[in-house]
C-alpha cells in the first residue's frame, strides 16, 4: 500500500503484541480481496471479503488483513491507511490473546479502547462497527434516522467464534487450531 512503511508496521505489530500479551511468533499478511475472501470462506463459511482474520496458534498466531478494505476504511473514516492497518493489527492481536467480542461481555471492546488510546489510534474496530450498526435507526417520533446505542455488545458483522486455522507451511501449525475473525 502506498504511504505505508513495512518497517513501521512491523515495529507497531511488535508493540501491539507485547501490549496485548501475545507470546510467540506472530505473522501479519496484508493481502487482496480475493485471498481474504478465500480464507473467510474456508474458515468461517462466509463467501465475502472481510477486513481482518486472526488464526491463533499455541505460541502466537497469524493475522490476515485485506489491503483494499483497509484503504477504503481509512478514506471513509478520515485517517491514513497506515493508521487503519494498525487498528486492524491491534484488533487481530487481541483475538490472538484470547479475546472474543462475540462472547466476552465487552472485555475485548474495553481493552481495545484502552490500547487504542495508549497507541494514539483512531476509533477501535469494535466501536466503529457498533456505531455504524446503530445509525439509521428510525425515530419513533418523527420517522427520521437517529443514532442509538446498541443493546448488546456483539458484532454480528463477522465474528462467529473459533474455527480451524490453516496449516501454516512455514511453521507447521496444527490443523486443529482455532481461528478468530
Amino acid at each position: 500500500m502506498e504511504g505505508v512503511s513495512q518497517q513501521s508496521l512491523a515495529r507497531f505489530a511488535t508493540r501491539a503484541q507485547k501490549l496485548a500479551g501475545v507470546v510467540g511468533e506472530v505473522a501479519v499478511l496484508i493481502t487482496g480481496r480475493r485471498e481474504i475472501q478465500r480464507l473467510n470462506q474456508r474458515f468461517r463459511h462466509k463467501n465475502k471479503p472481510t477486513d481482518v482474520l486472526s488464526f491463533p496458534r499455541e505460541n502466537g498466531g497469524d493475522i490476515a488483513i485485506c489491503a483494499g478494505i483497509a484503504q477504503s476504511n481509512a478514506q471513509r473514516f478520515g485517517h491514513s491507511a497506515a493508521s487503519e492497518l494498525k487498528v486492524l493489527i491491534l484488533h487481530g492481536m487481541l483475538h490472538l490473546a484470547g479475546f472474543d467480542h462475540e462472547t466476552d461481555n465487552g472485555r475485548m471492546e474495553k481493552r481495545e479502547e484502552q490500547l487504542r488510546a495508549q497507541l494514539k489510534l483512531p476509533p477501535s474496530l469494535i466501536q466503529r462497527t457498533l456505531n455504524q450498526q446503530t445509525l439509521n435507526a428510525p425515530s419513533a417520533k418523527e420517522g427520521r434516522k437517529v443514532a442509538m446505542k446498541p443493546a448488546g455488545r456483539s458484532n454480528p458483522k463477522k465474528q462467529s467464534g473459533r474455527m480451524p486455522a490453516t496449516r501454516d507451511r512455514k511453521r507447521g501449525a496444527a490443523a486443529n487450531e482455532k481461528a478468530r475473525a
